[in-house]
């Protein structure tokens, strides 16, 4: 894996071959682990959007005669966006103190993250580009990708290529848009999909990836990257596992970059073969990613549509969790239990703590706080967890090296990646005719 670059897990630290992180000077090392940072970081966010800290959100939408470019770059929508950057950024820079970060370096290194990841829902934000669900998850990779193999990523600027963190940080403030109620109230049907898809696609896809000889490391978070939702998934299970980063680093670049076409192609494939919106909504849900190219593509399929595919999205999203917990175990007791089993210390120690964050979050705006307040927050959370992970991907746009995605284990774990994806892409094309086609269950409201 020497050919992929990774941000590494903590700011001056990184991990020894022997699975225990040593610091590289012990006046460097980190006040608090990158894991509670994100919880810390992601609650702090929270918190202020709670009390009344409510900028108002830059405007993307343009191209059509009542949007116009020049009011994307107006005054005010520029003020806007200085204004989240402030919101945004300073509890990030506040966590990079915290980790000793080399905060000369990463304060104008994250401001420029922020610019290219506006920059990258600005190019989402055309008309035309939404119309065929390009949203910002591609732009801000494709940016990344594209600086990196031209004019090439300056040294200053590394220290702030930290996509863990603003993804781990992002996962939590999502904890606060998965609202226990409304997976419930638009019936069961998307968790059931969800747990039939996320188990038997992980089973076929570790199982494929061990017969193509990648090793378990890479094998498990291939797994569940393509059976769970992505690049979140990812991150959640090398955390489970304390797997290698530069291995959770090739994953995400191939989760995004496989995406990219898939985003395009299945609503057209869905409307040339004449399924209905239930069925096409819940087929994207299932197979697509990322929550935004859910709902990008999702729109495409009208609102019967848009809602399958994000009731399904929601409900995989909110395994995470679960998933995590058992990940956590199975590889405590298979790799490190020897015959008493893993120890609950064990399994502590291996659990990622930012799912709590994620979970915590969800909790609160699902059962304390009031609908007033939910609806209140509402956008500005989609919003500011948006900016988080276009950060994020603009962050591994800079860090991937798109050869070393074909050379990387002579192009296995590659082959496993898609041969799982399709895999996946039929499995959950079943489910979603068993579950929303009218064949098995009455269908929900949508």
């Amino acid at each position: 894996m020497s050919h992929v670059t990774t941000s590494g897990s903590t700011f001056g630290a990184e991990r020894a071959s022997g699975g225990e992180r040593t610091a590289i000077a012990p006046e460097l090392s980190p006040r608090i682990t990158e894991d509670w940072l994100a919880v810390l970081v992601g609650a702090a966010l929270i918190a202020l959007m709670l009390v009344g800290v409510r900028p108002a959100t830059p405007r993307f939408a343009w191209g059509t005669p009542e949007l116009e470019i020049g009011g994307l770059v107006s005054a005010d929508n520029l003020a806007r966006s200085a204004r989240m950057a402030i919101l945004v950024l300073a509890p990030l820079v506040v966590g990079a103190v915290m980790l000793r970060s080399n905060v000369r370096t990463f304060l104008p290194g994250v401001a420029l993250l922020y610019v290219l990841a506006w920059l990258a829902q600005a190019m989402a934000g055309y008309v035309g580009a939404a119309r065929f669900g390009l949203e910002y998850v591609i732009f801000a990779l494709s940016v990344g990708l594209v600086i990196n193999h031209t004019v090439g990523v300056p040294q200053w600027l590394r220290d702030a290529l930290r996509t863990e963190y603003y993804i781990k940080t992002g996962l939590v403030v999502l904890g606060a848009t998965i609202l226990f109620d409304e997976i419930v109230g638009a019936g069961m049907l998307g968790i059931m999909q969800a747990l039939v898809v996320v188990i038997s696609v992980w089973a076929f896809a570790f199982w494929l990836a061990r017969r193509l000889k990648v090793d378990d490391e890479l094998a498990t978070m291939l797994a569940s990257a393509v059976s769970i939702c992505g690049v979140s998934a990812a991150i959640a299970t090398c955390g489970a596992i304390q797997g290698d980063k530069k291995k959770l680093s090739y994953v995400t670049s191939l989760v995004l970059l496989v995406a990219m076409p898939m985003m395009v192609l299945m609503p057209i494939v869905a409307r040339a073969f004449g399924m209905s919106p239930a069925v096409a909504g819940a087929w994207l849900g299932g197979t697509l990613d990322t929550s935004a190219a859910v709902v990008a593509a999702g729109e495409l399929l009208g609102q019967a549509g848009r809602n399958a595919a994000v009731v399904v999205k929601l409900s995989q999203n909110a395994l995470i969790g679960f998933a995590a917990f058992f990940l956590t175990v199975w590889w405590a007791t298979r790799n490190e239990g020897g015959k008493h089993g893993a120890s609950v210390g064990l399994i502590w120690e291996r659990f990622p703590k930012f799912v709590f964050g994620f979970l915590l979050a969800s909790l609160l705006f699902s059962f304390v706080l009031g609908t007033d307040t939910v609806a209140a927050t509402r956008g500005l959370v989609n919003d500011v967890r948006t900016v988080l992970f276009a950060i994020a991907f603009v962050s591994i746009g800079l860090e991937t090296s798109l050869t070393s995605l074909v050379n990387t284990g002579g192009g296995r774990p590659a082959a496993a990646f898609l041969g799982a994806q399709a895999f996946n892409v039929i499995v959950t094309l079943l489910a979603a005719y068993a579950f929303f086609g009218g064949l098995f269950f009455a269908l929900p409201d949508l």
